[in-house]
């Protein structure tokens, strides 16, 4: 089935696409803000512009009276962007007050996102808190007091810990606090980071190497975010029956769910030593990319939950 995406999200996507007035799809020219965030390779990424009316003495109290938001995101990125704009206008905030919009904010306003969308709200809130500091460097106002962490982030790019999608360590660190993130799931719902490969789950200085650094868990706690009843096995010793048994486990308890939430599935076609052999099924069968997918859906938590030696091959 679709994404149960609520009312109010269906009927600002609606609108905007179709350029229905009072709308906010667009880009300003010679904006007073000018904030970018993603990437056109990662699949998601929104520009975000606003003009103000400016005070003669203080820019602490201009007003923003227009936004604006390009993106070639998705629907929920779309209703967000729109619900960001509304709010900014109608309630006449000036550019310091805009920073305090929360993602909690534009999601009760949207009347809820599935957790996997969540991400696209946070984009919205990104590129806005960039077009702030576009305004500030404009108006000569002291940004640094207001954004430190992101001036820092500015400043140096910072190792980058997912690299399928570009995300560098300073902007974990900084929305996993600002989140309040606590699990691996949790931060690829709001930030995409570890949502294809997986690699940056587990690896030296990955996601769970700075959850515990920020929240001070134990270096050997488990992974919320893992496939329910199925535990991690060592190969040694592991008989044929055995591995099977685990592979099934994994597809019926952690990936099967995800498929079936869009109208599709997985199928099992046969397991030939370490190569196991799977086809995506119903909607999710239908896509073009079916077979690229199998690999980033199926292949990592395999490899995390049952053996690192696993490959899977599309059929």
């Amino acid at each position: 089935m679709p994404w149960d995406y609520s009312d109010k999200v269906l009927e600002l996507f609606k609108a905007a696409v179709q350029g229905d007035a009072g709308t906010h799809m667009g880009e300003l020219e010679n904006p007073d803000g000018f904030g970018e965030y993603g990437s056109i390779a990662c699949g998601d990424t929104l520009r975000f512009t606003f003009r103000v009316r400016r005070h003669p003495t203080d820019p602490a109290r201009d007003v923003i009276t227009v936004a604006r938001y390009l993106t070639f995101g998705c629907t929920s990125a779309i209703a967000a962007s729109e619900a960001l704009c509304s709010l900014l206008e109608a309630q006449g905030k000036t550019p310091v007050e805009a920073l305090k919009v929360t993602n909690q904010e534009l999601v009760d306003f949207l009347g809820g996102l599935p957790e996997q969308k969540i991400h696209c709200s946070v984009m919205g809130a990104e590129a806005l808190q960039r077009a702030v500091v576009d305004w500030a460097r404009k108006r000569n106002y002291p940004i640094d007091g207001l954004l430190p962490d992101l001036a820092a982030e500015n400043a140096q790019e910072g190792r980058i810990v997912c690299s399928c999608f570009s995300v560098t360590e300073p902007y974990l660190r900084r929305k996993i606090r600002e989140l309040n993130l606590r699990t691996i799931a949790e931060i690829t719902n709001a930030l995409k980071a570890g949502g294809a490969c997986g690699t940056c789950h587990h690896a030296p200085g990955g996601l769970q190497d700075l959850l515990n650094e920020i929240w001070g868990q134990p270096s050997g706690a488990p992974d919320e975010g893992a496939g329910a009843g199925v535990q991690p096995l060592s190969g040694a010793g592991r008989s044929s029956e055995h591995l099977e048994r685990q592979v099934e486990a994994v597809l019926k308890n952690v990936i099967s769910p995800l498929l079936r939430k869009e109208g599709g599935d997985i199928e099992l076609i046969d397991i030939k030593g370490y190569k196991v052999y799977c086809r995506l099924t119903g909607q999710s069968g239908r896509c073009r990319s079916a077979p690229e997918n199998v690999k980033l859906l199926v292949e990592q938590p395999l490899k995390e939950q049952v053996d690192v030696r696993l490959q899977v091959i599309a059929v």
